[in-house]
């Protein structure tokens, strides 16, 4: 039976910090390197969440601009190898990012709208066996988390993005586009490109 509830989305971070550890090139791949399978199904290869993005590093705590490529480039080494658990596509009216979300048990995902730029995605991948003295989120969020953070392309209309999170893993963003002609006419860069090739 699936279950699919809608998520909150929040605009107000309360721990801006919680992603603040570093995370080197090196660093992740010994950390990768100790063979766990729990640890490869939140950071391996078609996660959204791996530091090694599309066969490139992307410290996740960074933005990273999803929106300016084309999925069927972006994806397709992924899905020729059936290791994608991340998909995006757009049609004229909205965005949509569907995504595996780590974790074992209930899954303690959030999303952030960040100024109208940035949408993070975040959560705790594993329960903690022992109490933490301090908010998970403050530790290395390797070990106690999972974030993506992605830039917003000009025309998303991030006051109605939603989200919705089914089974517990599968996550479904929906960011409208902000078609009235107000905001073409401030001019986004597919706007202005456009009207120069006329």
């Amino acid at each position: 039976m699936t279950s699919c509830i809608r998520l909150e989305v929040h605009t107000d971070d309360h721990t801006p910090h919680k992603w603040c550890v570093a995370l080197g090139e090196e660093v992740f791949k010994r950390f990768l390197s100790q063979g766990n399978p729990a640890v490869h199904k939140v950071f391996g290869d078609g996660s959204l969440f791996s530091p090694l993005l599309f066969g490139k590093f992307f410290d996740p705590s960074d933005a990273f601009p999803l929106w300016e490529f084309e999925s069927d480039i972006l994806l397709s080494h992924l899905r020729s190898t059936g290791q994608s658990s991340v998909d995006w596509s757009q049609t004229d009216q909205a965005y949509i990012l569907k995504a595996e979300l780590p974790g074992v048990g209930k899954n303690h995902a959030q999303v952030l709208v960040e100024n109208g730029k940035i949408v993070e995605i975040s959560g705790q991948w594993k329960e903690q066996k022992e109490p933490m003295k301090k908010d998970w989120r403050s530790g290395h969020w390797w070990e106690h988390g999972y974030v993506r953070r992605l830039e917003l392309p000009e025309d998303a209309d991030w006051r109605k993005t939603e989200v919705f999170l089914s089974n517990d893993v599968l996550l479904e963003i929906r960011i409208p586009k902000n078609t009235s002609s107000s905001d073409f006419s401030q001019g986004s860069g597919a706007a202005t490109k456009n009207s120069e090739s006329m």
